[in-house]
C-alpha cells in the first residue's frame, strides 16, 4: 500500500506518529523504522525534490546506515560500463548492498532494454530488503512510455509502489529564482 502526502506535515506525521507506534525519538533514531521502503517525490524541476530525498539520506546516514547518492544518468553510465565489461551481476551487488539508496533525477535521460532490465533488477533485489528514494518528473502513468516496456513497467510499479511513501509535488511551484 502506499501513501500519497501534500506537505512536509504529512510526511512527519506519519514517519513520527501514532499508526506505526513510534514516538518522535524513535523516528529520529531510526528514520524509516522497521520497514524496507520506496520514498518517490515526484513533481516538475525544481520543486525540491532532491532536497527532500538527500534530507531522509542524510538522516539514514546518519542514524548509522549505508547510503548512497547516484543520479539516474549516472546510474545508466554504470549499468552501460558493466555491460562492455561483461560484469553486470558485480554492479548490481553493488548498488544493493546498501541501506539506502537515492536515484536522483529519472526520466531525464532514455534508456535502452538492457538498461531498462538491469534497473528492473536491481529494484528487485532491494524490493523489501532496502530502502529506496526515487525523484523524478514522471508521473507513473508515464513510465510505460518512458521505460519502452508496458508488462515489465507493470512488474516493476507494482514491487515499487506496494510498500511506498509517495509526495507529490506536481502542483508545487519552483523554488528557484526566476531571471538571475
Amino acid at each position: 500500500h502506499h501513501r500519497y502526502f501534500q506537505s512536509e506535515d504529512d510526511l512527519r506525521a506519519e514517519r513520527v506518529g501514532e499508526p506505526h507506534g513510534q514516538t518522535k525519538g524513535d523516528a529520529d533514531r531510526e528514520p524509516f523504522g522497521n520497514r524496507k521502503c520506496v520514498h518517490f517525490e515526484a513533481g516538475l524541476t525544481g520543486v525540491g525534490k532532491t532536497g527532500i530525498g538527500t534530507a531522509l539520506l542524510i538522516h539514514a546516514i546518519t542514524a548509522g546506515h549505508r547510503g548512497r547518492f547516484i543520479t539516474f544518468p549516472e546510474l545508466i553510465d554504470n549499468f552501460n560500463k558493466s555491460i562492455a565489461a561483461h560484469n553486470e551481476d558485480r554492479i548490481l551487488r553493488y548498488f544493493a548492498r546498501f541501506e539506502c539508496l537515492q536515484i536522483d533525477e529519472l526520466g531525464y535521460v532514455d534508456i535502452e532494454p538492457a538498461q531498462v532490465g538491469l534497473f528492473f533488477r536491481l529494484m528487485s533485489m532491494r524490493h523489501r530488503t532496502k530502502t529506496t528514494i526515487v525523484t523524478t518528473n514522471l508521473g507513473f502513468q508515464e513510465w510505460g512510455k518512458f521505460l519502452k516496456n508496458q508488462q515489465l513497467t507493470a512488474a516493476l510499479l507494482d514491487r515499487l509502489t506496494e510498500n511506498a511513501h509517495v509526495i507529490n509535488m506536481r502542483n508545487c511551484i519552483s523554488i528557484r529564482p526566476k531571471g538571475a
